[in-house]
């Protein structure tokens, strides 16, 4: 008796031992490690879904704005017949019920089937009451006129995260940064209750832009007539206030609708105003100009001989397209003559014209709030070649970006200042309790105003009797200059007779600059000049532009403005 007795004791003490044994692993070794597999048993993060904040034009025109809608997840664990519920949801979803069983044929507690319906397959999802099957509110953005400033706006993934523009560029003021709280849950998956207060959220601001709808609109329709028109690749146009460096439109060729960005292709969706950058040719013209103009190396009455059309440099034939003998600075710029603009490029010599090149913005970046922007190329002089500065007195050699030369352009057109282009005007907290505006902001004075004025007045003659008469608005003064560059050819690295960039600058009213508007067509097939093509682009952007926005038609010539006493 006393052995089975303590036979019966050696065995409960060894049982007992490797409880307490088991119970140290379980709740001394192994505590951390299971406490965090229960946690995610019976815990889970809820994200906080808020209003992302809207994008508006600077008349207060709704460009993005948030919708509320319903994302479909699953609990695969909880769902009873898989294929019957694949079936159910299939033909409201619009997926194979294949494709959905596969999302089911998991041991994930949680899976997503379908994010962001509509408010009509939500209901018909909350109708069938499938066990397993739930809706959770998400926001998702909307642009109400689709392809209306796609590459200003940018686009939102379905995670509400911004992924390319504006959206992105202030992802956090719009409210793209998530928050959670840590919330409890049954074993059925069932909320139960929260387990803490979320931190107090930053303010989410509403965003304002410079762009102007109406203008924007009117600039990508133009811009695509003249894309079709001239059988162009593609195509930009740039408007901006030269006074304030606001951008009021910023439009591309080709295109997409960031309502369904997921479709467009990667050349539709480049913005390629601030990313792709371009020889400007004969626009660069002005950049000349304006240099040996300050430096009182030219004046405009001063004479160069353009020896019947050709000139000789490093060897190497330069020509016009026609034969000029002597031309002043004025009818130089206003004939675009090459021969002309190398002569002044040599009087002007190496160390100066990099200096206003440099001056006028090239080779950095504007600065404008927008991502992805390039700072295009130039080489430093001690890298030029024989042939470097007469070649960069016409434009080549150099590449830059469309709102970096429009940006230097608006310097000459407001007398001689540098302005930071910007597209934002101001952020608004979406309670209204803080607003931050974007204050215009000057980069440097590149030359005076009296050496601007010349330069305007030379190049209004452009407009009027040289290679832009086609930009010319009815009632308007217009001061330009058109261009039409040679691309190279990457297959043989050299200049392509077939591939160019044309193109048109110009401002408007040229006494008294509100608007500077770049247009550039890239590769046309027919219209291959920047006078043929681009300026009648800008003469219909101006037009209806300076109509929507009411500004009176320039003085007639030749009259004096008297200010009464």
């Amino acid at each position: 008796m006393h052995g089975r007795i303590l036979a019966v004791f050696l065995i409960l003490l060894l049982g007992l031992a490797s409880v307490g044994a088991k119970l140290f692993t379980i709740q001394i070794r192994q505590s951390d490690r299971l406490t965090e597999i229960a946690s995610k048993q019976y815990q889970r993060l809820v994200p906080l879904v808020s209003r992302r904040g809207t994008i508006y034009d600077r008349s207060g025109l709704e460009l993005a704005v948030s919708l509320r809608v319903s994302s479909v997840f699953a609990q695969p664990g909880v769902i009873e017949n898989a294929a019957e519920t694949a079936k159910a949801l299939a033909p409201i979803l619009g997926r194979p019920v294949e494709e959905i069983r596969g999302k089911l044929a998991t041991d994930k507690p949680f899976v997503w089937i379908e994010r962001q319906l509509d408010s009509r397959r939500a209901e018909a999802v909350a109708d069938l009451g499938l066990k397993g099957i739930g809706l959770f509110p998400e926001s998702r953005r909307y642009y109400p006129n689709q392809d209306l400033a796609a590459h200003v706006l940018g686009m939102v993934g379905v995670d509400d995260r911004g992924l390319e523009g504006i959206e992105h560029l202030y992802d956090d003021p719009l409210g793209g940064k998530p928050a959670f709280v840590v919330a409890q849950q049954d074993a059925l998956g069932r909320l139960v209750f929260r387990q803490e207060e979320p931190e107090p959220r930053t303010p989410i601001f509403d965003v304002h832009l410079t762009i102007d709808k109406v203008i924007q609109y009117i600039a990508e329709r133009e811009l695509a007539k003249a894309v079709e028109h001239s059988r162009a690749k593609a195509g930009t146009a740039v408007v901006l206030d030269p006074r304030t460096g606001e951008v009021l439109a910023l439009a591309n060729q080709p295109t997409y609708d960031p309502n369904d960005y997921h479709r467009a292709q990667a050349a539709a969706r480049r913005n390629r105003t601030t990313t792709d950058y371009f020889e400007p040719g004969s626009i660069f013209k002005v950049i000349l100009a304006a240099g040996a103009l300050e430096e009182g190396i030219v004046r405009p009455t001063d004479q160069f001989y353009g020896e019947n059309g050709a000139i000789q440099v490093g060897g190497v034939t330069i020509r016009d397209h026609e034969k000029y003998g002597w031309l002043t600075v004025r009818q130089i710029i206003t004939h675009s003559s090459n021969v002309g603009v190398i002569k002044i490029g040599q009087k002007l010599g190496k160390s100066l014209y990099y200096h206003y090149i440099s001056a006028f913005g090239f080779g950095t970046l504007t600065g404008v709030d927008l991502p992805g922007e390039t700072p295009g190329l130039i080489r430093r002089p001690k890298a030029w070649s024989a042939l470097s500065l007469s070649v960069l007195s016409m434009g080549q050699e150099i590449s830059v970006t469309p709102l970096q030369y429009a940006t230097a352009f608006a310097a000459v057109a407001n007398g001689g200042t540098l302005m930071r282009p910007h597209v934002v005007k101001r952020l608004v907290a979406q309670d209204g309790s803080l607003i931050r505006p974007v204050e215009p902001a000057v980069v440097r004075r590149v030359i005076s105003e009296p050496t601007a004025r010349t330069l305007m007045d030379i190049l209004t003659g452009v407009v009027e009797e040289g290679t832009g008469t086609e930009a010319a608005v009815p009632g308007y003064s217009v001061a330009g200059k058109t261009g039409t560059a040679q691309k190279v050819d990457p297959a043989t690295g050299k200049y392509s007779h077939k591939k160019i960039v044309a193109s048109f600058v110009g401002a408007v009213p040229a006494e008294a600059p509100q608007l500077v508007i770049l247009v550039t067509i890239d590769e046309p097939e027919i219209l291959r000049w920047g006078g043929s093509i681009a300026a009648p682009t800008f003469r219909e952007i101006a037009r209806d532009t300076l109509a929507y926005l009411k500004v009176p038609g320039s003085p007639p010539k030749n009259v004096r403005l008297v200010r009464a006493e």
